[in-house]
């Protein structure tokens, strides 16, 4: 049930971020993100006061706390981080290098006593060859080294969010999830108005608003799944699952941008498939 969840959580992160990167042609990056996680954390809020409310003890502080905060702080963080690098790197590039953050978690998965059987390596490892392929990962070219060091900043960054994701959920899901949302928001409302730039001016209407509504639920309900996978199983498994999101950013780009998939993309939806076989197997 657990690499179900993270699968799952892998097709909401991959179609946001499909979404997320299509209206950023027509809006500034920054607004996504800034609407997006602002709609998400609102709509959240919902079912939050109720359990508040229904059951006050789930609010009761602990380290769930500590780790909703790292996760937070680790997040924005991660976003700067990629963003920056996409702006001014190569994204066959920048991408491959931002998706590995799975391996930091796995890391840590293990140094927290983790032990995955060998059929689960064997598929992780083809899972983040996969994911890593999908990107369409330029091989040739001269990259500066900022980018690559913004996007091994990412990497490190969505790998403390996965993990503290996990350990924060193990104790209280609903709210790590809402206050690490909450931190993420605020940040970026900080960071808005320290700059007054273009994007500050921007004026969405009512179908903008709708757009980065349906990007901040679905990477919302991406984080609820792989909270609830990662905590119910081993953290390490369901982030290497969830972080294979490329491949479906990759797949709806091509079904309805009509976008034409590079062979060694091709190559790796099929790597990435054997690698989340191997896992079921294990």
């Amino acid at each position: 049930m657990s690499a179900v969840l993270a699968f799952a959580a892998s097709i909401l992160w991959g179609f946001s971020d499909f979404l997320a990167g299509h209206r950023s042609k027509a809006l500034a990056t920054t607004t996504v993100v800034r609407w997006s996680q602002g709609l998400g954390a609102l709509v959240l809020t919902v079912p939050v006061v109720v359990l508040a409310v229904i059951e006050p003890a789930a609010f009761r502080p602990g380290a769930w706390m500590g780790w909703s905060v790292l996760a937070g702080f680790g997040g924005a963080t991660a976003l700067w981080c990629l963003y920056a690098a996409l702006a001014t790197g190569t994204m066959g590039v920048v991408a491959p290098i931002a998706g590995s953050g799975a391996l930091v978690t796995v890391g840590l998965g293990v140094l927290v006593g983790e032990q995955p059987a060998v059929m689960a390596w064997v598929g992780m490892g083809l899972a983040l060859l996969g994911g890593s392929l999908a990107s369409g990962p330029e091989l040739r070219g001269g990259q500066s080294g900022r980018p690559i060091a913004l996007a091994l900043g990412a990497a490190l960054g969505f790998g403390i969010v996965f993990f503290a994701l996990d350990r924060g959920s193990r104790e209280a899901l609903l709210p790590t999830i809402w206050l690490e949302r909450l931190i993420i928001v605020l940040l970026y409302l900080v960071a808005w108005r320290r700059t007054r730039g273009v994007a500050n001016r921007e004026i969405l209407g009512r179908r903008d608003i709708a757009w980065l509504a349906v990007i901040g639920l679905a990477d919302l309900a991406g984080n609820s799944l792989y909270a609830m996978a990662s905590s119910r199983g081993l953290v390490s498994v369901a982030s290497v699952l969830s972080s294979i999101y490329p491949v479906w950013t990759a797949l709806l780009a091509a079904a309805l941008l009509h976008e034409r998939l590079k062979p060694v993309q091709v190559l790796g939806v099929v790597v990435t498939m054997a690698g989340v076989g191997a896992i079921a197997l294990a």
